[in-house]
């Protein structure tokens, strides 16, 4: 075979891989004008090689964050070293539509890529090769990947019957906001309350009247909650909320507009009003508090004294006198 035709069927060869190959091949020029562009991505943009050669590449994709990209070109231009990016830190360079059936989730295509310096025979860089490579695939299945794991710690750290958090998970809340007051300062209340007659409630409309009074109340504390507060189901009827940057004088409002809230409220079940009032005890950080389970027992004893003083009231572990 004559070197002619052995270099003619090398060159055939090259091209054929050049514009078959699943990845995306870009040439730029030192303008940032096309030069190169091969079959993976004009089947992706829908774009012909002779459309986009020697155009401004921002102008053919306004949907690139071009102070980004030329930063990242730049240094591969100056430095003459290659650079990477994934998808992780940019979800795609050019704005492709997926197509991948498997992948359909994803309405884009992400994308990893390899930027390259083509220097010429003065070994000066006067363009660079940009590989796209399609990771949809991977990017879907880690995205649905943190997503069950994101649900799973939901759950295992939720109350099933309120979806207030259990009382693993608020209890963790509140040794970490204790720990902050320890080292930082400041104020936070721990408050508690339970059900009044709740045995009652179980003994003469069955367990499912119970639940749904649990649930109620559940959502009637939500009404009332800040959005830094943090609430939690105790255990059976007892609920437990952290206020976090709250004085006496902010608890006390809390707490009597909650305590308002749930005795002019009712809830019916098997088409009977039920009507429900709660106890509530509260207790203001203490330095004296050597851990967090010392904050509890202060808010439970106020939460107690309310309790055998009548009920639907609010007590103080300030005013029981305790030292």
């Amino acid at each position: 075979m004559p070197a002619a035709d052995f270099n003619m069927n090398e060159i055939h060869w090259l091209m054929d891989m050049f514009n078959t190959v699943d990845i995306g091949l870009v040439v730029l020029d030192r303008d940032y004008k096309v030069c190169i562009w091969n079959g993976f991505m004009e089947n992706h943009s829908g774009m012909l090689p002779s459309a986009v050669k020697d155009k401004d590449l921002f102008d053919l994709f306004p949907s690139i964050d071009e102070k980004w990209f030329r930063s990242k070109s730049e240094s591969v231009f100056i430095l003459k070293n290659r650079s990477f990016t994934i998808w992780e830190q940019q979800p795609y360079i050019f704005r492709f539509k997926n197509y991948r059936p498997i992948t359909g989730k994803a309405d884009h295509m992400y994308q990893n890529a390899t930027f390259i310096p083509l220097s010429n025979t003065m070994g000066e860089v006067g363009h660079i090769c940009i590989i796209i490579y399609d990771v949809t695939d991977v990017a879907v299945n880690k995205k649905e990947l943190e997503e069950v794991n994101r649900k799973l710690e939901q759950v295992s750290q939720t109350d099933a019957l309120t979806q207030l958090a259990n009382r693993g998970h608020w209890e963790n809340t509140l040794r970490q906001e204790f720990l902050r007051i320890k080292r930082s300062g400041g104020c936070s209340t721990l408050l508690m309350f339970d059900i009044d007659h709740f045995k009652k409630v179980n003994d003469e409309y069955g367990h499912r009247c119970g639940d749904e009074a649990l649930r109620n109340i559940a959502d009637l504390l939500r009404k009332t909650l800040r959005e830094t507060d943090i609430a939690g189901r105790y255990g059976g009827e007892e609920f437990a909320v952290t206020l976090l940057d709250t004085d006496r004088q902010g608890a006390e409002i809390f707490a009597e507009r909650l305590r308002s809230l749930i005795e002019n409220s009712s809830i019916y079940f098997d088409k009977q009003q039920i009507k429900l009032t709660i106890s509530i005890g509260f207790a203001c950080f203490q330095e004296r508090f050597e851990r967090h389970e010392k904050w509890i027992e202060a808010a439970d004893k106020a939460l107690y004294f309310s309790k055998e003083n009548g009920r639907n009231c609010i007590t103080a572990y300030q005013d029981l006198n305790i030292s």
